[in-house]
């Protein structure tokens, strides 16, 4: 595929981003380059503002995993956060669900500033909100049975008033994610990886959320089984009227279960756009290559398509490139590139990239 809508010979006299295209952040001036994408949803669930996660990493470095990350989640919609290993979107999913205290910025769950919370409010927000992880074999505890594992937001929540309807409301959830009811006093050891991550769903629906974080939930689990979970969230979603932020590097499974898609690349979110339009028209060269690498199952079609081949490694997140994170790689990048940080700025209608020639 060729990479289209950048300038391979751009000038120092490029127009900027229009003023007009550009969507403030609450309290910031129009003239300011951060912004909030606004979501698919007519009204957001969640809205990620200006978050930053550092980790120290010795000798006085900094390793900036999450860095100035803004986008929203409208309810009911599944917004899919695609990338390569150590882009920072796990990192990003734990920062937002507060599993990680932020270095900087601010995460509002209908309207309420999450990392202002504490005690009673923070633990009210636990339920209405819930993480789906990467490896089905390290996050179910191996000591506890199918139904501890599954009640403990329960437990924690107390919302089963008794041991019959916390029995009652285990069953109604492995019920719900495709086991039986017999599988309640069993243990992980004896399921598959399906049947595990499907024991992690269930677990995730236990306290009725309304926004789950699915952090990479197929990634560890065979081909044969992706389609089968994924069809599973989309049908819950659908029966319980559920939001998604679904991290993944898988873009072809990405494009299935999303309705938006953001890229992110050294920390950075460097696309966002409604699924289709971005998968049939990117803008940013980063994305423009990732598309370029997933294969066609017809043979000809597959022959015949140009891949785009990026050069150099991934650099260090404690040492990035100075301007534009991905110039290093880049085979359009110019002198811009490495003087400016590009904005992230509204190239077309609800289409978003950082880069200057998008």
């Amino acid at each position: 595929m060729k990479p289209q809508n950048v300038n391979s010979k751009p000038t120092a006299q490029s127009p900027g981003p229009s003023r007009k295209s550009i969507v403030p952040l609450s309290g910031q001036s129009s003239g300011q380059s951060h912004v909030r994408p606004i979501g698919g949803g007519a009204t957001p669930l969640l809205e990620v503002e200006r978050l930053s996660k550092f980790f120290s990493v010795g000798g006085g470095q900094t390793l900036k995993a999450v860095n100035d990350l803004s986008l929203t989640v409208g309810k009911g919609e599944t917004l899919g956060i695609v990338g390569e290993s150590g882009c920072g979107k796990s990192t990003a999913g734990r920062t937002i669900m507060r599993l990680y205290e932020p270095t900087s910025g601010a995460t509002r769950f209908e309207g309420r500033n999450i990392y202002d919370m504490k005690g009673t409010e923070l633990k009210r927000l636990r339920r209405e909100m819930a993480m789906i992880f990467q490896d089905p074999y390290a996050s179910l505890n191996p000591r506890f049975s199918i139904a501890d594992i599954i009640a403990e937001p329960l437990d924690i929540h107390h919302l089963a008033g008794s041991g019959k309807e916390r029995r009652r409301k285990v069953e109604e959830l492995l019920e719900r994610v495709g086991l039986r009811s017999e599988h309640a006093s069993r243990y992980p050891h004896e399921f598959s990886g399906g049947q595990r991550q499907r024991i992690g769903i269930a677990r995730a629906l236990a306290a009725d959320p309304k926004l789950i974080v699915c952090d990479e939930p197929i990634s560890a689990l065979d081909v044969s089984i992706q389609a089968q979970v994924v069809n599973l969230l989309q049908e819950l979603q659908r029966s319980l009227g559920l939001t998604y932020l679904f991290i993944a590097h898988d873009l072809s499974m990405v494009k299935h279960i999303s309705d938006r898609v953001a890229v992110m690349y050294l920390g950075k979110l460097v696309e966002l756009a409604e699924s289709s339009e971005l998968y049939a028209n990117p803008k940013h060269p980063y994305t423009q290559a990732l598309l370029s690498a997933i294969p066609v199952p017809d043979p000809q079609v597959e022959a015949q398509k140009e891949r785009i081949v990026l050069s150099g490694d991934l650099p260090s997140p404690v040492n990035p490139p100075s301007g534009c994170p991905f110039r290093t790689r880049c085979p359009y990048a110019t002198e811009k590139c490495a003087a400016e940080v590009p904005a992230f700025r509204e190239v077309s209608p609800a289409h978003w990239a950082s880069c200057h020639y998008a």
